[in-house]
């Protein structure tokens, strides 16, 4: 079902009770759907955190997944695994990853057709080089020649296979907590297919696809839930808008899609602080370092050896 971007906008400036209403809908559009054959995909982020809770006060029946990739922080590990009913493993490391395939940067769309540049066919390699839609951006042109490979092949091996091959065997369909405020390919997503994407080759549901960052954290403050302790506390500031004290992200602590835009101090300088033996496994072991000093990406928090 396509929603218009009018649809999407009044949706994400709904007030969060009426947000709550409509991902409980849609849970139980897709819990009856497939009969109950579903599942939770949970990272123990705070985005599934609050998918998990409201799917499991419907339906405590479905099962919670998480795949253990080594590349969450360990206080995200520690709960995801508090919490899931069922554990994957994927097949490769991300040292092992990264030495086959390359590193995740600058975006997962603009790694995918750098490498496609690189390495595709010579009609593949056109399209790339091109200009407009599906080429290389002119900003990250100059990573086409870098002397380390560029890939978005990370979360096909470390995530989407593992969960794509429970499927297979469980016949269950997922549930993710992504949300279209996140990327513009996400929110292209939401507007082709809405939710529940029951007309994807690999149908999928996103019930807090309208939601917002704000909407999350509110509705842990609201409802006192448990979540990762790498968050810290939740405040509010000055201009009414909810932050964390601790990470404001977790998700895969070495991936650097999107760390351009994030203002200081961006995620490798906060782990610098808050877990400088990670660090220093990500610019020695994996060589971020390289990358990072590469592409111009500040890593280092002078201020913080200071303190």
């Amino acid at each position: 079902m396509k929603i218009t971007p009018e649809t999407l906008k009044q949706r994400q400036s709904m007030p969060l009770g009426a947000k709550v209403a409509m991902t409980e809908m849609r849970i139980r559009e897709w819990y009856s759907h497939y009969r109950g054959l579903v599942y939770i995909s949970f990272s123990g982020g705070k985005d599934s955190t609050v998918m998990l809770d409201i799917a499991k006060r419907l339906y405590p029946d479905i099962p919670s997944v998480y795949c253990d990739t080594g590349l969450e922080y360990p206080e995200a590990r520690k709960f995801a695994l508090s919490k899931a009913d069922k554990v994957l493993k994927p097949n490769k490391t991300f040292k092992q990853v990264i030495e086959d395939y390359g590193y995740p940067f600058p975006s997962k769309e603009q790694a995918q057709y750098i490498r496609e540049a690189r390495h595709g066919t010579d009609k593949l390699k056109a399209k790339r080089l091109g200009r407009g839609s599906y080429s290389v951006s002119d900003k990250w042109r100059y990573l086409i020649d870098a002397p380390f490979e560029v890939s978005e092949e990370c979360c096909r091996v470390m995530k989407k296979a593992p969960f794509k091959k429970y499927e297979r065997v469980s016949h269950r369909h997922p549930m993710i907590a992504t949300m279209a405020e996140e990327s513009s390919v996400r929110r292209r997503q939401y507007l082709a297919h809405g939710c529940n994407m029951f007309d994807k080759a690999r149908a999928c549901s996103t019930p807090l696809g309208f939601w917002t960052q704000q909407d999350v954290l509110e509705y842990l403050l609201e409802t006192g839930i448990d979540y990762a302790d790498c968050y810290g506390d939740i405040v509010r500031g000055s201009d009414g808008k909810l932050s964390t004290t601790g990470v404001n992200r977790t998700g895969c602590i070495f991936c650097m899609f999107g760390v351009e835009f994030e203002r200081y101090p961006n995620r490798f300088q906060k782990m610098q602080t808050t877990h400088p033996k990670l660090y220093e496994y990500c610019m020695d072991k994996l060589n971020l370092r390289e990358v990072l000093e590469y592409c111009g990406i500040p890593y280092f928090d002078s201020r913080a050896c200071s303190r």
